[in-house]
């Protein structure tokens, strides 16, 4: 039985290291292509021929590295989704510093990004301190390719998700204060409210003890199973609006990141895990059953009744 096992745990390892190599080579072969697009007609890093959206490249993947050296050391996951903010706070400075833009459109940019990360990061940090663990680890915390490929995606996250933005301030079309914009800053703003106002809400529904076994379903999250993702999109759908006007050539192809952003928050990470989990928890409740046939998962409708 012994030998069984360790034939089993052998065979195991093996495939998580080809599901990991994979997966790394294709978001790297992906952000190396989004790198080819976005570098065209953009500034460069003084004579050093590398552009400058490269160079965010480089520290969206850098830093997710050196961070998962430390993390795999420590066994833990703790600093995860604090870091991924905080690295969209370095590519978007990098782009604009070491850029020299200095159209206001750009700082608009750079602002809003920061602050949507300030808030974010330092949020989600504190949510999974108090609950102990982060329970999308709990499996893969302790397989070194499996916690490397998740460090990677996230630099991959990082880069392309504000891709647009940085191709737009590292260009050297300015970011123009137009229609496009002012839309996209309104969007951004409605999807920024919604996603704080749809967390503070379950913050504070998680807050009371007599919630412990149930699910919230006031507020925003009676008009969707999801709030705080749809507002999430919205925001960068809101912020590839404003840099649109100033991409030129292959720096269009960047357009990707809310997609993206689509992509990620609905089929890989954030909806489709916490609907499994969801079902896993409470599927057959009829209060449960009836409130995901009346509510949408993502896009907002008002409740009935």
């Amino acid at each position: 039985m012994s030998g069984e096992n360790s034939a089993n745990d052998l065979a195991r390892r093996r495939q998580e290291w080809v599901v990991a190599i994979v997966a790394i080579t294709a978001v790297l072969t992906v952000s190396a292509g989004l790198v080819w697009a976005g570098s065209d007609q953009g500034r460069l890093v003084g004579s050093s021929g590398w552009s400058v959206f490269g160079l965010c490249a480089l520290v969206s993947f850098a830093v997710q590295w050196v961070m998962f050296a430390q993390a795999w050391l420590a066994r833990s996951e703790g600093y995860f989704d604090l870091v991924g903010s905080l690295t969209y706070i370095c590519v978007a400075w990098v782009a604009v510093l070491v850029s020299g833009a200095n159209d206001l459109g750009a700082w608009i940019i750079v602002a809003l990004i920061t602050t949507w990360a300030l808030r974010l990061g330092p949020f989600l940090f504190l949510r999974i301190r108090a609950a102990g663990e982060d329970k999308r680890f709990k499996s893969i915390r302790n397989s070194f390719p499996t916690f490397l490929m998740t460090w990677t995606l996230q630099g991959a996250w990082v880069f392309i998700t504000a891709g647009c933005a940085l191709a737009a301030i590292s260009g050297y079309a300015d970011i123009p204060l137009g229609p496009s914009f002012v839309i996209g800053f309104v969007l951004w703003l409605i999807g920024f409210g919604l996603e704080v106002v749809a967390d503070r809400q379950k913050t504070v529904f998680r807050s009371n003890p007599a919630n412990a076994d149930d699910f919230i379903k006031s507020g925003l999250w009676a008009w969707s199973r999801h709030p705080n993702y749809f507002g999430e999109i919205v925001l960068w759908f809101g912020i590839a609006l404003m840099a649109w006007p100033a991409l030129q050539g292959w720096q269009l192809v960047t357009l990707i990141s809310p997609i993206w952003v689509v992509i990620l928050l609905y089929f890989i990470s954030g909806v489709r895990m916490l609907e499994n989990r969801a079902d896993r928890k409470w599927g057959g409740d009829p209060d449960y059953e009836a409130y995901k046939k009346a509510t949408p998962v993502l896009v907002p409708k008002p409740p009935r009744g």
